[in-house]
């Protein structure tokens, strides 16, 4: 069994971000009709629809009703605010809605604070404390520099289970030193219990000139730091297609897990993600 732990669905009038330059070979829908032949050749059995960067509450109406028409989609991650000053009525706003039993977990766009200290704020943590409470993942979309912010937050809310995107997005195109970075960045947060990482978006950090060898060092170092039952893989599909197919970022991530026992390779092609998330799919 294959869970791919992370993609995303969009139209892009309603996806801002995707009006910048370099965003142009993805500025086009996606709709399910693109994911599910890609899931077949794959072997996918079940994914996580991630939100895709919309900010704003209408869009997790939208994809929980995908999700609920689409038996593969077994699990769905929701944008909200860490900042709302009222999460709690938030999360049973989304509990209401149509498709929300496969509501798995929640992210914001973290990566574009600027605020150093953001992750420190008392109702941010606030915010990720009553997530856990409530029963969902927290999904973290940071970048490498924010990373010891979000292992002070990850032992603040030590009952809030988080789950690392594209292992904190570490600078593979600047090399030796980008995993020199990234390693001493990651290292502290692997050490909390709370926290779950992604193999996912590596070839998107790597750049144009990617190959597996460039993503091979990061792979095996999560496999150091956070172990098989710790580490979940996801295609970040379509935004994988900034630079490789669908099946190339499967391809990668097969021949850097090649080496490691049926059982090793079951966890993170599955079963931690199917832990994590709770989500409930076929053998």
């Amino acid at each position: 069994m294959i869970v791919d732990a992370h993609h995303h669905l969009w139209t892009a009038a309603s996806t801002p971000w995707l009006a910048a330059p370099e965003q142009a070979p993805i500025r086009r829908d996606y709709h399910l009709a693109d994911l599910v032949p890609r899931l077949d050749l794959a072997g996918v059995t079940a994914t996580v629809l991630v939100e895709a960067g919309r900010c704003d509450r209408a869009e997790a109406a939208e994809l929980l009703a995908i999700a609920a028409g689409t038996p593969r989609i077994a699990g769905v991650v929701a944008w909200v605010s860490l900042t709302d000053p009222d999460v709690a009525a938030t999360l049973d706003g989304l509990g209401a809605l149509p498709g929300a039993r496969k509501l798995v977990g929640l992210r914001d766009q973290v990566q574009a604070v600027t605020d150093p200290a953001y992750l420190a704020r008392p109702d941010v943590r606030s915010a990720l404390a009553t997530i856990g409470a409530a029963g969902l993942v927290y999904d973290l979309v940071v970048q490498v520099g924010q990373l010891p912010a979000v292992g002070e937050a990850a032992r603040a809310t030590p009952a809030t289970t988080m789950v690392l995107d594209h292992l904190g997005k570490p600078r593979i195109a600047d090399g030796a030193t980008g995993l020199a970075q990234w390693r001493a960045a990651v290292t502290p947060l692997a050490r909390c219990a709370n926290v779950v990482a992604k193999l996912s978006g590596l070839l998107t950090e790597a750049g144009p000139g990617w190959d597996t060898a460039r993503i091979r060092p990061y792979v095996d170092v999560a496999l150091e730091l956070f172990g098989p039952q710790r580490l979940m893989a996801g295609s970040d599909w379509p935004v994988c297609e900034l630079v490789a197919s669908y099946a190339e970022a499967w391809a990668v991530l097969h021949d850097c897990l090649a080496a490691l026992s049926a059982d090793e390779r079951a966890a993170i092609l599955a079963g931690t993600a199917v832990r994590t998330y709770r989500l409930e799919v076929g053998s």
